[in-house]
């Protein structure tokens, strides 16, 4: 059986100078869900049909701020590096992907992405513009839990977990703030109610959520399930 082509984004290395990088975490938790990893560098905006036409699948991950002038904002002082390229890259991934319904799993900054490509807003810094924020932003172990999240009920997020409540890393210093059109949300964080989770039920399979799954890959309590459904869906195309 051909496993289903699916193309994650990658980012630029913040240590090193004119390198491209991903987390293996991504990779192996589309493997371990039959896929097939292929990945993206961010490029034009015009290449994103020619990619999309190869691929069945379109996973967004985590890296930079989003440059706020996508959203129609002025920059906050604490906002962190813009790489506006990469913006412009993946809002065009977005919205061709939206065109071809194509199944979209979208994570922590690609989570955010999402939302502003539906036309959505963002929470430029957490710790100074809500109560609470700064606990989003952990430094800790990608595997350590920071606090719970509450999936809502009647939600594909919640079909595919399972669960009401999960506990979940938390690596983030901006949220989704407006929803985006045809956007709603899935989960929200226990403790100060910030989105944690959104999707698109007008669409075959697209869903976001703010903290990180793929990095749980290899432990038996993970998010397996979240890969498996992204993934499965990809592999009826």
């Amino acid at each position: 059986m051909t496993r289903p082509a699916i193309g994650i984004t990658i980012g630029y290395d913040d240590r090193r100078q004119g390198f491209l990088g991903v987390r293996q975490d991504y990779i192996r938790s589309v493997e371990k869900a039959r896929g097939l990893p292929l990945v993206l560098a961010p490029g034009g905006p015009a290449d994103a049909s020619d990619l999309l036409d190869r691929i069945v699948g379109l996973l967004l991950t985590g890296g930079s701020d989003v440059d706020p002038s996508l959203y129609g904002e002025e920059p906050h002082p604490k906002l962190g590096r813009v790489i506006r390229e990469r913006d412009d890259f993946e809002l065009a991934l977005c919205r061709d992907a939206f065109r071809r319904d194509l199944p979209t799993l979208a994570i922590c900054r690609g989570h955010q992405v999402l939302n502003v490509a539906t036309g959505g807003t963002l929470v430029q810094d957490l710790p100074s513009e809500v109560s609470g924020g700064g606990d989003h932003d952990r430094r800790s172990e990608r595997w350590e839990r920071a606090h719970d999240v509450r999936i809502l009920q009647g939600t594909r997020l919640r079909a595919i977990l399972g669960r009401e409540t999960v506990a979940v890393n938390s690596f983030h210093h901006q949220a989704v703030e407006r929803l985006g059109e045809g956007v709603v949300v899935s989960a929200l964080s226990t403790r100060d109610q910030i989105i944690e989770g959104i999707e698109m039920p007008g669409r075959r399979f697209v869903l976001g959520v703010q903290w990180h799954p793929e990095v749980f890959w290899d432990q038996p309590e993970g998010f397996g399930a979240l890969f498996e459904a992204f993934v499965g869906e990809a592999a009826r195309s």
